[in-house]
């Protein structure tokens, strides 16, 4: 009776430990998950928090005398003429009329700094589209500078001391004088998804570096995905199973996780320096990208393959059906919500790619937004890496901003995979 009660003593004792120690693994998963969400957490409300001003852009209106001896002084109204007129000196004529009190060099140097030097530009554009302006006076609204538009948008403190900050009193009082008026307003800053890069803050887009990553997928997706598609095919259900074959699934399972930067390396010994593909062009970081993306997009379409029962191919044999047969029109169309989940997963991380990029010199300065994969462009991560390279405190509302966008597509495309997974995937 007495070793009885002991033995129960006992295994209670291992039940109290096992459900302590059950206990404490529930807490420390419970403790992970918690510390991983406020890092997540914390991640995306300092992207946001720095990046969601970058949609908007600050707007100063002026009156501009569109003067017939500046834009047109010989009267034949040639737009080939008047394409280089001087409108800058129409933008400094405006603001010298709104503050004639300035009359110092220095100080009409940071007056004339109060705008965007696109506003020539868009003065330019003004006339040639409607010549009948010249001679008149319009009300318009530019861009401000960079400046002014982190002043605008509160970055910069006005009550603090002039030496602790880029933008001067005289430069404060101007546009105060300005925002009493009403020439002051933010607007949507549709100029960051139609201008492609620049020099200037304010005058800096994505649209080329959209435009490029898009050209780039493009590559990358025609390029690996029937490649990948066929080479898993022929893996799991033709190639003989031999040492050939096992060192091929494992030199694809060993490139899967391979650093991206190699690839990168890759890409600019063979396809830039062996046969001369045009540096930073969507065609080479295409190609690069396919090669990283291969072993994933190989991977998926094996295990989207294996997870069919062989009864479909057994049953397609059986009434006469080649093995070829079998395979492209039984086990391919019901593998292939499985395959496509995996491209996109391949596609979405090909999209977030940077390294390998850089290698083959895909960091160059473009400002043109590329029409062809064979033009010189950018990609939206590399746009980043520049942006937040640059010293101006305008780009780090620019980066964070095409940040951003940047995770709206890498999500949107996780969450179509899922989607895809659960609305077409068939459970045997």
């Amino acid at each position: 009776m007495t070793e009885l009660k002991e033995s129960m003593q006992k295994a209670h004792a291992r039940l109290k430990k096992r459900r302590a120690a059950e206990k404490r693994f529930k807490m420390f998963g419970v403790g992970a998950l918690a510390f991983a969400f406020l890092c997540v957490l914390m991640l995306f409300t300092s992207i946001i928090s720095n990046g969601y001003t970058g949609f908007k852009q600050s707007y100063i209106q002026l009156d501009f005398v569109m003067d017939e001896t500046i834009i047109d002084p010989d009267g034949s109204r040639d737009p080939a003429k008047m394409r280089f007129s001087n409108y800058n000196a129409l933008v400094k004529t405006a603001l010298k009329t709104k503050f004639p009190d300035v009359t110092n060099r220095r100080d009409k140097r940071k007056l004339y700094g109060l705008i965007s030097s696109s506003a020539g530009f868009d003065l330019r554009d003004m006339v040639l589209n409607d010549p009948s302006i010249i001679g008149t006076t319009q009300s318009v609204w530019v861009m401000a500078s960079d400046e002014v538009d982190m002043l605008i948008k509160g970055v910069f403190d006005r009550t603090q001391p002039e030496s602790t900050r880029p933008i001067s009193n005289a430069e404060i009082a101007w546009v105060e004088t300005l925002e009493k008026e009403e020439r002051v307003e933010s607007r949507f800053n549709t100029n960051f998804f139609t201008s492609g890069d620049s020099r200037e803050p304010e005058q800096a887009g994505i649209q080329g570096a959209l435009v490029g990553s898009a050209l780039t997928m493009l590559v990358t997706l025609a390029l690996s995905f029937p490649l990948g598609v066929m080479a898993a095919i022929y893996l799991e259900e033709f190639a003989p199973k031999n040492k050939f074959t096992y060192l091929v699934e494992v030199n694809i399972n060993n490139l899967a996780a391979v650093p991206s930067i190699v690839f990168g390396l890759l890409g600019l010994a063979i396809f830039l320096n062996l046969f001369g593909m045009p540096r930073s062009a969507p065609v080479a970081g295409g190609m690069v990208l396919a090669l990283m993306t291969l072993p994933t997009i190989i991977i998926a379409a094996r295990a989207a393959l294996k997870s069919i029962p062989p009864s479909i191919m057994e049953a397609a044999i059986g009434v006469g059906a080649s093995k070829m047969q079998a395979v492209f029109h039984h086990q391919l169309p019901l593998a292939l919500p499985g395959i496509l989940t995996g491209t996109i997963i391949g596609m979405a991380q090909a999209l977030g790619e940077t390294a390998p990029l850089l290698m083959i010199g895909m960091v160059a300065f473009i400002a043109d937004v590329p029409s062809t994969p064979f033009d010189p462009a950018s990609v939206l991560p590399v746009q980043v890496y520049l942006w937040a390279d640059s010293p101006e405190r305008a780009f780090v509302e620019k980066t964070s901003a095409a940040i951003m966008v940047l995770l709206g597509f890498l999500i949107t495309m996780n969450a179509l995979a899922v989607l895809l997974r659960k609305k077409l995937e068939r459970r045997w």
